[in-house]
């Protein structure tokens, strides 16, 4: 009996994942390339970086030119999201959500695409801000290489004109893939709670996603618990199918080392001197799944370092640094008595 219950499950499974597949291929397009998308976007960019609406989307228009070298016209929706970086006194342009017509996108880069949040730049007022978005980017690549359970990102370079087609300014951006795009990849339904626990989740990829956060030198992050009011988990979306465990993967890296933007800072809760300081924050429980998870690490560095030399957009200096940075997790990893002292003494 337990045996068909298996085989239903595995072949209603298998059917989900078809329809899922079908589903899905008109929204691949947009992240199944790492090529820079440029585009311009003519909203009411004066009004959305001084009101900041989040319950109200703005009307805008989002163009590019098509593999025909046409100009591709869209209708898009634009707000303001997120928390901290929507904050007047910690970036002067906030992060933004688009909304799409579906019904316009059909044969387009953003076929099957609905609400997508965008990752801006912050300030002007600093080419920083600017290399800490291709920063942000190569994060999330890098999470790809890892594992496939990973948001998918693609960079923009766009031209924000106001409304009026006035002024306008220049800079890089990333769109996040839509957690219900990654849920159908992972056959799994993302999960609106406010906290779960960590035997919930599954060990492995709990690990992983631990390691990888103390790799990029980020804090902050609870892969159980979400922010007050908020669903779970901070800066983690929940997934999960019945009676399997539960996986949290990781989003929003801008506090972390690795990236180092001029507005991070740690958290003042965990005694930290910058954010480029490492602290592990993976869970005792798994600390015998780490060997297998630090080898994961080492097979993949060639290709974690490959990402952030060939990435055209990052300044010498940047490149330098990300990569000195990485390389200081990998020291730290081969060495036993470091793997004792900074992830098995430090866990939580």
């Amino acid at each position: 009996m337990r045996y068909k219950r298996a085989a239903a499950a595995a072949t209603l499974l298998l059917a989900m994942s078809s329809a899922h597949a079908q589903d899905d291929a008109a929204a691949r397009g947009l992240f199944s390339s790492n090529d820079v998308l440029e585009v311009r976007v003519i909203a009411p960019f004066d009004v959305i970086a001084r009101e900041r609406p989040v319950d109200e989307y703005l009307p805008g228009k989002l163009q590019y030119a098509g593999d025909d070298g046409e100009l591709v016209e869209l209708d898009v929706g634009i707000r303001a999201r997120g928390r901290y970086r929507r904050r007047p006194n910690v970036c002067s342009f906030p992060p933004l959500r688009l909304n799409f017509k579906k019904s316009q996108t059909k044969e387009t880069v953003f076929a099957g695409q609905d609400k997508l949040k965008l990752v801006t730049h912050c300030s002007t007022g600093s080419y920083l801000y600017q290399q800490a978005i291709i920063a942000e980017y190569l994060t999330y690549r890098i999470l790809n290489t890892l594992s496939d359970k990973s948001f998918r990102v693609r960079l923009l370079k766009i031209h924000y004109a106001n409304a009026d087609d006035e002024g306008g300014i220049d800079s890089h951006a990333i769109l996040i893939e839509h957690k219900n795009d990654l849920a159908k990849r992972i056959g799994a339904a993302p999960l609106e709670v406010q906290k779960t626990t960590v035997d919930s989740l599954e060990p492995d990829y709990l690990n992983l996603s631990s390691v990888f956060q103390y790799l990029i030198g980020n804090t902050d992050f609870s892969p159980i618990v979400g922010s007050p009011g908020g669903n779970c988990c901070h800066n983690h979306t929940l997934f999960g199918q019945e009676g399997q465990p539960y996986y949290s993967i990781p989003y929003d890296f801008d506090m972390s080392g690795l990236i180092s933007a001029p507005h991070a800072q740690p958290n003042p809760k965990l005694r930290l001197e910058s954010v480029q300081e490492r602290l592990y924050r993976g869970r005792c429980v798994n600390n015998e799944r780490l060997p297998g998870t630090l080898e994961l690490f080492a097979e993949k560095r060639s290709d974690i370092e490959a990402l952030i030399r060939g990435q055209a957009e990052l300044s010498p200096a940047k490149r330098r640094d990300m990569l000195g940075y990485i390389n200081d997790f990998y020291r730290t990893i081969s060495r036993p008595k470091s793997v004792e002292r900074h992830f098995v003494r430090k866990c939580k």
